[in-house]
């Protein structure tokens, strides 16, 4: 049995604060054994950062979550929409109608919503409202959904389950911002299943992710890249398959339903202009906005610009990279490309971290980054709300560029541990793609290498002989 790779033996942060408990592991050290396993550990510590979290938002549930949610930095939607989509009032979400908006969120995240108002419903008691009672709801089913998505990041690198404990800070201010746990924990199970040669199990659940919230479709991209590398598209077309139909079986019922309140989210999705955290509400800001008409094609423009350079990379790289490397990038450049950045977006990433670039020093530098923002956004919403604090704007514009700025070096650091696999604190064989793509990574020549050779061939009517390159070493 091949023992687990330890934190202080792989990481120097790690190792450096170990020495607060005795320093690092030594030789005799049998990872694994006894009750309190990595993954165990791991799990242990996610559920403190979720108790934690609900602390964090305990000063706004303690005042309804009705006066200083900005200042206290502890705003939630999850209250406030109870009643304001109609849930306090026993409607089904995209079918009834009444004195509330349509429902701005996908299929499965308006089924999430609604398991918790039923028990909400079920579980009230005198003296809490209901609104109150659905927060306290949404807050355990989204713990869970933590705990499951960090079971499965503890699984899909086999050998290095500990990297997933690197969550754990990361959920402690924006773990109940939203529902983008539940999504989260879906991606996070697409990829264990891809871990462990289930193509089909994963389009299952990157279609039951997507129907949740957009961004796990991203996933597909990567694994495109990948197959095509390796010359073996029949595992992607099952993940396809599984994603398409997935996706149809849960939305399908809601659009013969109700088509127009299955829409709202895409409407909404369309039609927002530029909004906190982006680049472009930056520039807005300060007299450089670009016209919401043409915003759209813009900022989806500049990602697929973005997509097709990542795919570059992935075909172009010596070696083939690890489905997250590929996957944390296409997440960042959506992040950066997007109309909008609300501060959970970054569990979007912080779940992806541990499986992309498992280093703590890059990963709290990144995070400290995000806290900023966390910070200044909320406070540049609070002088929104109340003009007469006269709050600059520079703040919250000066925070969006330093956590893109930080953001764009964590992508360039992947960038370079894909084309120089001697960076990569993971290396050697990819512990995410099983057997699905190449047994030997340094088996064969690129494709892009590949089709130059051919073309050269055609060209001077002479073979040209390409070399295989070697594994890189220190394969873990």
């Amino acid at each position: 049995m091949t023992e687990d790779v330890l934190p202080t033996r792989d990481d120097p942060v790690a190792a450096t604060a170990s020495e607060l408990v005795g320093g690092p592991a030594g030789s005799r050290v049998v990872s694994g054994s006894g009750w309190w396993t990595a993954v165990r550990v791991v799990l242990a510590a996610t559920a403190v950062a979720c108790a934690l979290g609900f602390l964090q938002k305990a000063p706004c549930r303690a005042d309804s979550f009705a006066e200083n949610v900005y200042t206290r930095l502890c705003y939630t939607d999850i209250a406030p929409l109870y009643d304001g989509r109609g849930f306090g009032a026993g409607a089904l979400p995209y079918v009834d109608t009444g004195d509330w908006p349509a429902l701005e969120y996908p299929v499965l995240t308006g089924l999430f919503m609604t398991v918790a108002a039923g028990l909400t419903r079920v579980l009230g008691s005198e003296g809490v409202p209901d609104y109150i009672r659905f927060f306290d709801v949404n807050v355990v089913m989204l713990a869970a959904s933590a705990l499951v998505a960090v079971w499965f990041v503890a699984g899909t690198h086999r050998r290095r389950p500990w990297d997933a404990m690197m969550i754990a800070p990361g959920l402690i201010l924006t773990a109940y911002i939203n529902w983008d746990l539940f999504a989260v924990a879906l991606m996070a199970g697409a990829l264990w299943a891809w871990s462990r040669d289930k193509p089909l199990l994963t389009g299952v659940l990157i279609g039951l992710g997507t129907a949740a919230k957009l961004y796990p479709l991203l996933l597909l991209g990567p694994l495109l890249v990948l197959c095509l590398r390796g010359g073996r598209m029949h595992p992607f077309l099952r993940v396809v398959l599984g994603a398409v139909w997935t996706w149809l079986i849960v939305n399908l019922p809601v659009i013969l339903a109700s088509r127009e309140g299955w829409s709202a989210f895409y409407v909404f999705s369309r039609e927002r202009p530029a909004s906190f955290g982006s680049i472009w509400y930056a520039l807005g800001q300060h007299g450089w906005g670009i016209p919401d008409a043409r915003l759209n094609l813009v900022a989806g423009g500049l990602f697929l610009l973005a997509c097709l350079a990542i795919g570059w990379l992935g075909l172009a790289a010596p070696y083939p990279p690890r489905v997250a490397q590929l996957l944390f990038l296409v997440v960042a450049a959506f992040v950066l490309t997007n109309k909008v950045y609300s501060p959970q977006y970054v569990l979007w990433l912080v779940f992806l971290f541990p499986l992309a670039r498992p280093r703590w020093r890059d990963y709290l530098a990144w995070l400290a980054f995000e806290v900023v923002y966390f910070v200044a956004v909320w406070w540049h919403l609070q002088g929104l709300t109340n003009p007469d604090l006269a709050l600059p704007n520079w703040p919250h514009s000066l925070a969006t560029v330093l956590h893109l700025v930080a953001t764009l070096v964590i992508c360039g650091l992947i960038v370079r541990d894909v084309w120089d696999p001697e960076h990569d604190p993971v290396r050697g064989l990819d512990p995410e793609s099983g057997e699905l793509i190449l047994a030997d990574p340094g088996s064969a020549p690129t494709p892009l290498r590949e089709w130059t050779t051919r073309f050269e061939t055609f060209r001077s009517g002479r073979p040209r002989v390409v070399g295989r390159a070697p594994l890189p070493g220190n394969v873990r």
